[in-house]
């Protein structure tokens, strides 16, 4: 039995999401609270497995108590936000770099055309994410060092990644947060395009877009077919449709929506940057649950790629990642603070050579 927590301020939304959610035979909601405070108070005594978690609300909202709640008792939380207003989207996105694994869309009512699907999508996350094991997100204090896992800086010579054409990046549960750190110094002079798969709820990407955009000093975009990627810019997957570059021109493939089936997925992006860019791609596995690219990430190294997973200790969730590296996959095992270092280090050394 999966045990649920509801955090939402609305009864009447409550007492909703309870009835679709003790629809299932495999899910039991043990407890209804109004906000953050009283959230952190029940988990200090009852553990949920999962916690959805509303974002706007009096005393203490969502986003600080995500905060704290993965700072001290991680818990797997999903938000559960009606609202794609400017504020509360920002306000959402933080709350997925605070450690939540992924945001949905609240059930709007009985009667709504899309209600069945908001219903199912709702059921089919609690029960995908609440076997997720999550890591504690620990406050950061100023002035330690970050520990990373000491890369023998040797075998990352500069040089092997320069005269590349891509990079390619697979990401999924934690993706916010990482994509954060790793964009943040960077500029437009990063000598290559980078494209990203990120497994995001339907409707909530120009969010993430919007909200990285004004964190980075690299312009952020959502693939539009047939446009040419350029160097020092972004370029994220759209919903429902596949992401392929040829000849550094994106490609969007169309696909329908079939239960099992990613879409963007990781693992066609990879398939195609191993089949048109092979050598010259630098492709990275991060944070995520599933094994989505992995695969398709070894098939990339045996084509000469530079490939890079996320290590255990810096992923929200290690699977994706995890996968990749026990198929020996990956050519590198990094942490957040290291990969955001090499990219910093990719654009210095091409700015420093005049290329």
């Amino acid at each position: 039995m999966i045990k649920v927590l509801i955090v939402e301020d609305s009864k009447v939304i409550a007492d909703y999401i309870e009835f679709i959610l003790n629809s299932d035979p495999e899910i039991q909601v043990i407890g209804k609270v109004t906000n953050g405070k009283r959230a952190i108070s029940f988990i200090q005594k009852t553990k949920p497995d999962i916690i959805t978690m509303d974002i706007d609300m009096p005393v203490m909202d969502g986003l600080v108590a995500t905060r704290i709640i993965m700072e001290t008792n991680a818990t797997p939380i999903l938000i559960v936000t009606a609202s794609r207003n400017a504020r509360e989207t920002k306000v959402t996105m933080e709350a997925l770099a605070a450690g939540a694994l992924t945001v949905v869309e609240k059930p709007v009512g009985i009667g709504n055309q899309y209600e069945i699907e908001k219903r199912d999508k709702l059921i089919s996350m609690i029960k995908i994410m609440q076997s997720v094991k999550v890591v504690s997100r620990k406050k950061n204090k100023e002035g330690v060092p970050k520990k990373t896992l000491g890369i023998d800086k040797k075998k990352l010579a500069l040089n092997n990644f320069r005269n590349k054409k891509i990079v390619g990046i697979g990401i999924s549960s934690g993706g916010p947060q990482v994509l954060k750190k790793i964009f943040s110094r960077i500029t437009g002079q990063f000598p290559y395009p980078i494209v990203v798969v990120q497994h995001i709820s339907e409707g909530f990407l120009d969010g993430l877009v919007t909200w990285l955009s004004r964190l980075s000093m690299i312009p952020v975009h959502i693939a539009e077919d047939m446009e040419t990627v350029l160097p020092g810019h972004i370029y994220f997957a759209p919903d429902n449709h596949q992401l392929e570059i040829n000849n550094l021109r994106a490609r969007l493939v169309k696909t329908e929506k079939k239960p099992g089936l990613l879409c963007p997925s990781v693992a066609h992006l990879f398939k195609n940057l191993a089949k048109n860019n092979g050598s010259s791609t630098i492709a990275m596995l991060l944070t995520g649950m599933g094994s989505d690219g992995a695969k398709e990430l070894k098939t990339l190294r045996e084509a000469g790629t530079i490939t890079i997973a996320q290590d255990k200790k810096s992923s929200l969730v290690h699977g994706m990642p995890g996968e990749a590296i026990k198929l020996g996959a990956a050519e590198y095992i990094m942490n957040t603070d290291e990969i955001t270092d090499l990219l910093f280090d990719i654009e210095k050394d091409h700015v420093r050579n005049g290329q």
